[in-house]
């Protein structure tokens, strides 16, 4: 039975408030203008480190850096 209730327009488009969110996000980057454009990239920046297991132990760590592309 269908619901008569209103659907959020991202949910209508077939996407997750998580993607539609990141797209906001990104646009709203964008329109900065400098230094908060360059500072608002900066905080967007991830680091993380990696390590993959043998034998129930952890290997050496590898170091990522997920940098958004400008």
């Amino acid at each position: 039975m269908a619901s008569s209730a209103a659907v959020p327009f991202w949910r209508a488009a077939g996407m997750t408030y998580i993607t539609y969110s990141n797209i906001c996000a990104n646009l709203v980057r964008k329109c900065l203008k400098e230094p908060f454009k360059a500072e608002s990239i900066n905080r967007e920046k991830v680091h993380f480190s990696l390590s993959k297991w043998a034998d129930g132990k952890p290997q050496k760590p590898v170091l990522r850096s997920d940098a958004p592309e400008v």
